[in-house]
């Protein structure tokens, strides 16, 4: 294969976001920092999903895979909430009236959009203040790291609207961030937990004042971003990937990982900046 061909078939596997224009939630890329933020805008509901804004959520984060120009993500809601989960009138009633099939194919389109998100090589930043409950919870779960505030308020509400807490893989996710009790808790009886709570539990890695809040997610997206960004993608991947392991095989494939990492230029470049006494310059590749 020539290295046209190659140019050619990589050049149908590269796009860049610069210029996406979603309908159903903001969207915003700082070319220079290359951090792309996300906003779920519909304040005044408490910013709920549809059907509409789930599939193009689920859409962005399969293309971000592809994405040159976009090497971390940050999540917020608009106003003074993050999530209020799905709409109740423009997703949970019609729900009622679809048969079974049907609700397979709703269900599995959620699930399809932790998948997406957990395997976007960005690292994903979740801002969270104030709901953050059933479908917002599993979009903050489902991301790699989480900022909230004292008065961030995390429910899993599933079981209030006489469903199971088994949503979009909120049983096998929540209690590695959290524990089997207190995810087995929070599953079962729908309750909210306090921002103190879930920092003190895990799920949020710490907490800001909700006015310094977006502000912290950036300037921890851009501290991911100054650093080698094909390696964190990686540690990503491999982080989801060895939940399924034995220790055996995870640390053949964390073998095989690191040596690829360290045929990368950012590599070489971290250890000429060391020799030089120097803070190395990644590239992310």
């Amino acid at each position: 294969m020539t290295s046209s061909h190659v140019d050619a078939l990589l050049a149908g596997n590269r796009i860049t976001l610069a210029d996406y224009r979603p309908q159903h939630f903001g969207w915003s890329l700082d070319t220079a920092t290359r951090i792309a933020t996300i906003t779920l805008n519909r304040p005044e509901r408490k910013n709920p999903l549809t059907f509409a804004s789930y599939a193009e959520l689920r859409d962005l984060f399969r293309q971000l895979a592809y994405a040159t120009d976009v090497k971390a993500v940050v999540l917020h809601g608009a106003g003074d909430n993050f999530c209020s989960g799905g709409d109740v009138h423009e997703i949970i009633a019609p729900l009622i009236e679809l048969p079974m099939p049907e609700l397979l194919l709703f269900t599995r389109m959620t699930g399809d959009l932790v998948k997406a998100i957990r395997h976007c090589p960005q690292p994903v930043i979740a801002a969270v203040d104030g709901v953050c409950a059933g479908a917002g919870a599993i979009l903050a779960m489902a991301s790699d790291l989480r900022l909230g505030t004292a008065r961030s308020k995390l429910a899993f509400l599933f079981s209030r609207v006489g469903l199971a807490g088994c949503d979009m893989g909120a049983c096998s996710i929540l209690p590695r961030i959290i524990g089997q009790g207190r995810a087995t808790e929070l599953l079962l009886t729908g309750r909210a937990a306090s921002g103190d709570e879930g920092h003190t539990w895990g799920f949020y890695n710490r907490l800001c004042e909700p006015a310094e809040l977006l502000e912290a997610a950036h300037a921890l997206a851009a501290e991911l971003v100054a650093g080698p960004t094909f390696a964190h993608g990686i540690t990503k991947k491999m982080l989801h990937q060895e939940w399924s392991m034995s220790v055996d095989e995870a640390i053949e494939s964390e073998a095989q990982a690191q040596a690829i990492c360290m045929s990368t230029g950012d590599f070489e470049r971290a250890y000429r900046a060391f020799a030089a006494k120097q803070r190395p310059q990644f590239e992310g590749n």
